[in-house]
């Protein structure tokens, strides 16, 4: 056989070899400190997202990752949002999840492919939660996230506010409970003292579930 036979031989059997190693898995370690840093999880958060539309444009990635961490749409990015995302990427995580085997980065060319080792995090990636957030960086997305946060903001207050009417109502009913037991209430109040309580707490809870009714619109 000649020279650049077993050459070509040995190239295909050490790309042979680096795939089954890609493919045994990282240590859990390794895979925990590659999940530590947001920036290489909102990779692998595209990448599961958009399964089959590979090869990425990195552009494109960095970009949904600049809007993701900087919680806007992709139209209003900043260019140095933009840049910083970039640049990150293009320098530091990028390279780092290729040299381990979990991506192909081909920084030349700025195009991104995962390979069968990405596997092995897709496990500790929501993948609706990746979808989710990659229909948000449009505008209508936006707009659903400020609605979001606006029921939830007045789900909280609703939360608060039923929370101080009945503590409201519980300090009324012991103070009377306790003029009661002292023997100084009027009479017609210590005969209907337990009505007077319920009656209490009813319209505490009628007026708590209209709050709430009208918070859920």
């Amino acid at each position: 056989m000649s020279a650049q036979g077993n050459s070509a031989g040995a190239d295909a059997e050490t790309s042979t070899n680096e795939q089954d190693t890609a493919a045994v898995g990282l240590p859990a370690d390794e895979v925990f400190h590659l999940l530590q840093n947001a920036r290489r999880r909102r990779v692998l958060h595209y990448v599961f997202a958009h399964e089959g539309e590979e090869p990425f444009e990195m552009r494109t990635i960095a970009e949904h990752v600049a809007a993701w961490e900087s919680d806007t749409t992709l139209q209003q990015l900043t260019s140095d949002q933009r840049q910083r995302a970039y640049i990150s990427l293009y320098q530091c995580h990028l390279p780092k999840l290729d040299d381990k085997g979990i991506i192909d980065y081909n920084q030349s060319r700025g195009v991104v492919e995962p390979t069968p080792a990405i596997e092995q995090f897709r496990r500790y990636i929501d993948v609706a939660s990746a979808a989710d957030a990659t229909d948000n960086t449009d505008e209508e997305g936006a707009a659903d996230r400020e609605s979001a946060t606006a029921r939830a903001s007045a789900a909280l207050t609703a939360g608060d506010d039923s929370n101080r009417y009945y503590g409201t109502a519980t300090a009324v009913s012991v103070l009377l409970t306790a003029v009661s037991w002292l023997g100084v209430a009027p009479a017609v109040l210590s005969s209907y003292l337990s009505v007077f309580i319920t009656g209490l707490f009813a319209l505490v809870t009628v007026g708590v579930l209209r709050q709430r009714r009208f918070t859920a619109k």
